[in-house]
């Protein structure tokens, strides 16, 4: 059962706000690597936590919608989008008006998802396209930061790579999990992905009932490449695509287990590959990520990035976009390889 299905216990949204690293065009390695250590140092040292500085902000339970069809899709979208305009009148109540705000615009008439739940850092499942009748869907899962207050930053990504695709595929903005903080102990290790990992392999299953023709191809940026890693398991997925990674948590894509082709890309000025690579123990925890997927050693497919940053790969008109749309719309031999 999808965690939209279930009971969840209220949980703090108040989660801290982190800005976007933007490196400068063309930074120094030794900047970078400072940038890297000063992260790591703040992670471990001084952990911010939202969840005891600040009060619940209150939200609805998510619509109870059942197992969605064909024929229940319209309805499903306007369940949720009704649960969105709740939750977003209860945010304003409480005098929470960034997340009231964020949340008013989630309820529009013209977005449809699939779940939607305004408790805590947020989760929501937002389709693209014609879900139903599509040959090609790509999922697309977020990294770090990624709640209902940044969402439209996600939000953005999805809609550019659907434009891109046009109508021959839909593509969904899956926002299933609650994501680590950039400066947060859970950063350092793979362990929020874990948890994420069945939720999503549940929500790809639904998928399939849902279009059992359609080939699915997961998109995973950042962190969310940890979270596909332990989800394409199985012959549901055709393409797992790890770009912005920082590593999945293994040492190759043979450790993966999946039968999907297993792509990789980074772009020449993204700051992630400052990470250094490879797993420890410390005090007892394992952290870091593993091999870095975009090496010989990982065995993945290399594409071809272009020079953008850790945010640019749906950028319009990028290399990186054009080689996700071509991955996603079946067209492999077209894709240029780093």
């Amino acid at each position: 059962m999808a965690w939209w299905t279930r009971t969840h216990e209220p949980q703090s949204s108040n989660q801290p706000r982190h800005p976007r690293l933007r490196p400068h065009p063309h930074p120094r390695p030794r900047l970078r690597r400072g940038l890297l250590a000063t992260l790591i140092t703040a992670a471990v040292v001084a952990p911010i936590s939202a969840a005891t500085a600040h009060p619940d902000i209150p939200a609805p339970a998510p619509a109870h919608i059942g197992t969605v069809t064909p024929t229940t899709l319209d309805r499903a979208y306007a369940a949720n989008r009704a649960n969105a305009a709740e939750a977003s009148r209860m945010a304003a109540a409480h005098g929470a008006r960034d997340r009231a705000s964020a949340v008013h615009a989630m309820a529009d008439p013209e977005r449809h998802y699939l779940a939607f739940d305004a408790r805590g850092p947020g989760r929501a499942v937002e389709v693209f396209g014609d879900l139903a009748k599509t040959d090609r869907v790509a999922v697309l899962v977020p990294g770090s930061d990624t709640t209902l207050d940044t969402y439209e930053r996600f939000r953005e990504g999805a809609q550019t790579l659907h434009r891109r695709l046009g109508t021959r595929a839909a593509v969904v903005a899956w926002l299933g999990y609650e994501t680590p903080g950039t400066i947060s102990p859970e950063i350092l290790t793979t362990g929020r992905a874990a948890d994420a990992a069945p939720e999503l392999r549940s929500f790809i299953a639904e998928l399939r009932e849902l279009n059992g023709r359609a080939r699915v191809s997961l998109l995973c940026h950042s962190y969310g490449t940890a979270v596909g890693a332990r989800a394409a398991s199985g012959p549901d997925i055709s393409d797992l695509v790890l770009f912005g990674s920082p590593g999945t948590g293994v040492e190759s894509a043979a450790d993966l287990r999946t039968t999907a082709r297993v792509w990789a890309g980074r772009g020449a000025d993204d700051w992630i590959a400052d990470v250094p690579h490879g797993l420890a123990d410390l005090f007892g925890t394992t952290v870091g990520y593993g091999t870095d997927p975009v090496s010989p050693a990982f065995g993945a497919r290399v594409f071809a990035a272009g020079d953008g940053g850790h945010s640019d790969y749906f950028r319009p008109g990028s290399e990186s976009l054009d080689n996700l749309a071509r991955i996603v719309l079946g067209r492999t031999s077209e894709v240029t390889r780093a």
